[in-house]
């Protein structure tokens, strides 16, 4: 069994959750195994340190990484890890009124409803180049919102990376930089 195909038997299908008509992809399963968390940590620094930094540096950009932004909430469960690898720092992305001091905001559509993120003005510098994280990316609007708060802090999404894709619902094509996943799903 492939690393990908042992992480996909830890996801967790629920019906008609958070609304009538979603079928939800809970992920969670897998941080509750050392093993399977390690190989999803795993597989996201390996595809960082063989594509996006090479990436960076045959374009003739800073190939470093200076931020992992993750976004309300199962962004900040793998953010922090792959920002500790990586030497960088960490810079939540959080639902309207939950980060204190003054914050830059996006509102985007998803597909059961509209929502704001925040992000503190000024948790990143201009020209800093940032890596978006989060569990699943399915329109996009919620990714799409992060990226527009990076651009607020005139800073550079170099990637976004996704534990689980949903391609027909095209949510990477809203995306400012190129996307990487683990795991389609249908």
């Amino acid at each position: 069994m492939s690393d990908i195909e042992l992480l996909k038997t830890k996801f967790e299908y629920h019906q008609d959750w958070p609304k009538k008509g979603i079928l939800f992809c809970d992920v969670l399963p897998v941080l509750r195994d050392p093993i399977t968390f390690e190989i999803l940590i795993t597989n996201f620094m390996s595809h960082i340190f063989t594509q996006t930094l090479p990436r960076l540096a045959q374009e003739g950009r800073d190939s470093r990484i200076n931020y992992v932004v993750g976004l309300d909430a199962r962004g900040f469960l793998i953010g922090p890890v792959i920002a500790q690898r990586l030497g960088a720092g960490f810079v939540p992305v959080r639902k309207h009124g939950k980060l204190p001091g003054e914050c830059v905001q996006a509102t985007f559509a998803k597909e059961y409803g509209e929502d704001v993120f925040e992000m503190q003005k000024g948790a990143i510098p201009a020209g800093a180049n940032v890596l978006i994280v989060d569990d699943l990316i399915a329109t996009g609007g919620s990714a799409s919102a992060a990226g527009q708060l990076v651009q607020q802090q005139q800073a550079n999404t170099v990637e976004y990376l996704f534990i689980v894709s949903i391609p027909f619902l095209g949510g990477a094509k809203k995306l400012d930089a190129p996307e990487y996943h683990l795991v389609e799903m249908d």
